[in-house]
């Protein structure tokens, strides 16, 4: 078997890797540089089974490194690894033909999975990466998020009907417009209407425009949004909202490409790419009779479902961050920062409005707040007070990222101190529950008297005036 080649200039991802692959009798080679991995490439001696390869390197970087294996072995699986978890990473990632796009800090068992799959499979996709460098147009680090950037690398070399969803302002035009901008008809028009807020008389001629004379006040002949994005792509915002009988001449247009002016008489073709959107429940809306069914499976072609912000809580720095340094540049103005405080606070946030909010409110921040340091007391009235959300899988995600954290900073010594961590924790709060009573704790964490004795002088705890026990010591 043909080794897995690593070219990453982090000595602590490769020794990740190496060790995960060694456990796995994956046999493999290790490169600090694409310059390195390409120097043992020209010997000719040996060729990759997989290569994982990080994205941004002093000298040449993992995308040009990318074109290279793809020119010489089309059919090479290569993985695209990099910490800048930004929408143009993965599609530049997946338009140089890459197999996956794999963002730090990672799962190493899904990097296994991942690494593990591609050693099975071939692939052989055309295209050139895109520049790097630039100001990314959607951020996100979240899971859920790198399956949308996903979701749009694969969709950059098709014409698919798409169907957005995800809450308001989530974001969802954003997408539709970075489709649009990966796509063959990125040179085409990309035009927007919000069925929403256009009056039920009005929208038939707003898409499919009007003759001259066809209803009072149409003076002249006027274009629709169709005739607008011809060759390009029409997104069509929260179309859960679009009337019944708008939906049977959206269906027709779609079914077979024609379509009539409001007063018309000759059918005109389009070929426009539909994106639609909708915060609701288009299924519900189907079952009660609000929304064609045949329509539905039209405009569900491709369904790619934007998160909530409170489902990407790991996302809030970041984002915070850019839309400050945003509002900053927008207004001429000297950019600020959050303060460590301020940042946990929204994080523990739902944002209703999700990130449309979060900008909102770093728009207002660059305006109102005093200090170039925005504090916990900067923010508005209604979030500085508002609760804190619990979510049940929190400490999960902290726990995740924790690992994640020590892989890449402490490897070989992860398991022994999170489980240090995790008992002190574990056995100093059934202790302050039970009045530091150290059978009461035992017998409430379901572990034997002799085990808390113990773990207790293991981990040091004897000194804490918190845990002595009351009752005199415990029994052996």
């Amino acid at each position: 078997m043909k080794p897995v080649w690593i070219v990453d200039d982090d000595k602590s991802i490769r020794w990740v890797l190496e060790k995960t692959l060694a456990r796995e009798k994956i046999p493999f080679r290790s490169f600090a540089s694409a310059t390195e991995a390409l120097a043992q490439l020209d010997q000719g001696t040996e060729t990759p089974q997989v290569l994982v390869s990080d994205i941004r390197m002093p000298g040449q970087s993992g995308l040009e490194l990318l074109q290279v294996f793809k020119d010489r072995f089309p059919s090479l699986p290569v993985i695209i690894m990099t910490a800048y978890s930004d929408l143009e990473s993965a599609v530049s990632a997946f338009q140089g033909g890459a197999f996956e796009y794999l963002p730090k800090p990672f799962d190493v068992d899904q990097a296994l999975e991942l690494i593990r799959r591609a050693i099975g499979e071939s692939m052989h996709r055309n295209g050139a990466p895109n520049e790097v460098g630039l100001t990314p147009e959607i951020l996100g680090q979240a899971p859920a998020m790198q399956e949308v950037f996903r979701a749009i690398g694969r969709l950059s070399q098709s014409s698919a009907t798409v169907l957005i969803t995800g809450e308001s302002g989530s974001g969802k035009e954003l997408v539709a417009r970075a489709v649009h901008r990966h796509s063959p008809r990125a040179d085409k028009p990309f035009i927007a209407i919000n069925t929403a807020a256009i009056p039920r008389d009005l929208l038939e001629s707003e898409l499919f425009g009007h003759e001259r004379g066809a209803f009072t006040g149409a003076a002249t002949q006027r274009q629709g949004r169709f005739e607008q994005a011809e060759g390009g792509t029409l997104f069509l915002d929260e179309i859960g909202d679009m009337p019944a009988e708008l939906q049977t001449r959206l269906l027709r247009v779609l079914s077979d490409g024609h379509y009539y002016r409001v007063g018309g008489h000759s059918p005109l073709r389009t070929k426009v790419r539909i994106i639609a959107a909708t915060h609701q429940d288009l299924e519900a809306r189907v079952s009660q009779g609000l929304f064609r069914e045949d329509l539905f499976h039209r405009l569900n072609v491709i369904r790619v479902r934007l998160p909530s912000l409170r489902e990407r809580r790991e996302d809030i720095p970041i984002l915070a961050r850019h839309f400050l340094q945003k509002s900053a540049q927008e207004l001429g103005v000297e950019g600020k920062r959050f303060s460590e405080a301020a940042l946990r606070h929204l994080c523990s946030l739902d944002f209703s409005g999700n990130v449309r909010q979060l900008e909102n409110l770093c728009h207002w921040l660059t305006v109102m707040a005093p200090g170039q340091l925005v504090e916990l007391g900067d923010l508005p009235p209604e979030l500085r007070e508002a609760t804190a959300a619990v979510q049940a899988n929190d400490w999960e995600s902290a726990l995740a990222q924790e690992v994640d954290r020590l892989l890449l900073g402490d490897p070989g010594k992860v398991h022994e101190q999170l489980t240090r961590a995790f008992e002190r924790v574990l056995i100093k709060r059934a202790l302050t529950h039970t009045g530091g009573r150290r059978i009461e704790a035992a017998l409430a964490l379901g572990i034997g008297r002799n085990t808390i004795t113990r773990k207790i002088q293991e981990l040091g705890l004897d000194s804490n005036s918190a845990i002595e026990d009351r009752q005199g010591s415990l029994p052996r």
